[in-house]
Parts: structure tokens; C-alpha cells; sequence
């Protein structure tokens, strides 16, 4: 597992970083909302409703709402501040559902509409976070900095629960998951975000403020995998999809990326002191 896992993302970032760096802004968002589409599709699996209307009803809605975004780009770009202290919100508001989860609990009408919510707020707050970042000056290395984040939590947890790991964080979620990790991962992100923030080009310099910004990022990315982790425990799937051979789906490979994006796009706004 551990060798597909590692041949996977040895094809998978090279061409992350193409797209990330050869496509203007536009195209850009054109992709990354494709492959969104694919995880609202997964979504719709992992909230119950494969084979429905409301199933159907959840990609058409998502489809409905990039092209919203789109079409209202300008005036969402004068408010970005405002749309991701929002999402911020959102995100905090659907992690509360980590505390109702209870192993054995099957689908019901509830759990299906809170989903197919999350779904669309969780995908749209993705996606403008990280069209926004990709459409400021130095764009491309605004989503690499995310990026480092992100997976110098992922790798650290990882490294550091197989080392130290003993006091498990959420049993019934995420069973491989410990306090240990947690703290590594924690550690590594800020250390490594801090670093990115202040070498590459992104015209800013490295302090506190951005040290704290990275931990915080990497912290509610852990929150936005256990809520994944939620969906395929609730509806009985043990990944979100099978598009990447080792890694599952794209919920999957982008469900902590998804949390933190909103994040770290509101940290950009306050510390580097600009909006648009």
C-alpha cells in the first residue's frame, strides 16, 4: 500500500504543480472545479444519497454555484474578507458534528440533508479560496505555501504517531490518528509554513503572526479529514473513491485542504494587509 501510495504522488504533485503554475487564473479555477465536480460526486455517495434525485440534485446545485461564483467574481473578490470569515464560521459550525458521531449509526433524513449542505459549503469555500489565492500577485506560490501546510501536517502526524503515537484522538473516526501526531503534525506545519512564508516569492517575511497562521491552517485541515472520515464511517465506505490508486478519491486526497483553505486565504487578507 505503502509503494502505490508513494508512485501515486510521485505522478500526482508534478502534475498538481503544472496546473498550478502553467494555467492563468481562469483556467486554473475551470480545473480545479472539474475535479471538485468529481468530489461532489463522491459527496453525494458519502451522504446517502448514490442513485437519488437528491444525489443528482446535489452535483447540478454545485455546477450551479461555480458558475455563480464566476459569473459574480468582481464583487466577491471586493468581498473575500468578508466571504471567508464566513467560511471560516461555516467550517467551525460543521465540525460540531464531530461531536454527535456515534459508531453504528446509519444514514438517516437528517444526516442526508446536513451532508448534501456541507457538501455545497465545503466544495464552493474550496474552490473560491483557492481561485482567490491563485489570482493574487504571486499566486501560483500562495497555493504552494497552502500546500507545504497542509501536507508537512499530514507527514508529520504521520512520522510522529508511528514513532510516539499512544493516546488515540478520535477512536471511532480515525483510529490510526494519536494526540502525538497530532502535536508532531501541528509542529511541522508551523515550522515548515513559517518557512515557506518567509523564502518563497511571496513578497512577505516570516514572523509570529505567519507561524501561528500555519499552525491554525494545519489544525483545521485535521479537522476537515475527520470530517470526511465522518461521511465514510456513517454511510459504510472505507474511501470516498477509487480515482487514485493508494489515495482514494478526491475528498480523500483534498478533504484537508478543503478546511484549510478558507483559513489561511482569511490570514493572507490580514497579514499581508490586502484584499483583492
Amino acid at each position: 500500500m505503502l509503494k502505490t501510495r508513494v508512485i501515486t504522488a510521485l505522478w500526482l504533485a508534478p502534475l498538481a504543480f503544472l496546473l498550478i503554475f502553467a494555467l492563468p487564473t481562469r483556467w486554473f479555477a475551470a480545473a480545479l472545479a472539474l475535479l471538485l465536480l468529481v468530489g461532489a460526486w463522491e459527496y453525494q455517495r458519502l451522504a446517502a444519497l448514490e442513485g437519488s434525485a437528491g444525489g443528482w440534485a446535489l452535483i447540478t446545485v454545485q455546477a450551479i454555484i461555480f458558475l455563480g461564483i464566476g459569473w459574480y467574481w468582481g464583487l466577491l473578490l471586493q468581498q473575500a474578507q468578508v466571504v471567508f470569515l464566513a467560511g471560516v464560521g461555516a467550517w467551525l459550525l460543521m465540525l460540531l458534528r464531530l461531536q454527535g458521531f456515534r459508531s453504528g449509526r446509519k444514514p438517516d433524513a437528517n444526516y442526508r440533508k446536513l451532508s448534501a449542505l456541507s457538501a455545497l459549503m465545503s466544495i464552493s469555500l474550496a474552490w473560491f479560496s483557492l481561485a482567490w489565492l491563485h489570482s493574487r500577485e504571486h499566486g501560483p506560490w500562495w497555493i504552494v505555501a497552502l500546500l507545504l501546510i497542509i501536507w508537512a501536517a499530514d507527514i508529520g502526524a504521520y512520522f510522529t504517531g508511528r514513532a510516539m503515537g499512544k493516546r488515540k484522538l478520535a477512536t471511532h473516526l480515525s483510529p490510526g490518528k494519536t494526540l502525538e501526531g497530532l502535536a508532531g503534525g501541528l509542529l511541522a506545519a508551523g515550522v515548515i509554513g513559517w518557512a515557506a512564508i518567509a523564502y518563497l516569492p511571496l513578497g512577505q517575511h516570516g514572523h509570529l503572526a505567519w507561524l501561528i497562521l500555519a499552525i491554525l491552517t494545519a489544525l483545521i485541515s485535521v479537522g476537515g479529514d475527520l470530517f470526511i472520515s465522518l461521511h465514510k464511517r456513517t454511510s459504510g465506505y472505507k474511501d470516498s473513491g477509487h480515482i487514485f490508486p493508494g489515495h482514494g478519491g478526491v475528498l480523500d486526497r483534498l478533504d484537508s485542504l478543503m478546511a484549510g483553505a478558507p483559513l489561511f486565504s482569511l490570514g493572507v487578507i490580514f497579514l499581508s494587509g490586502s484584499g483583492t
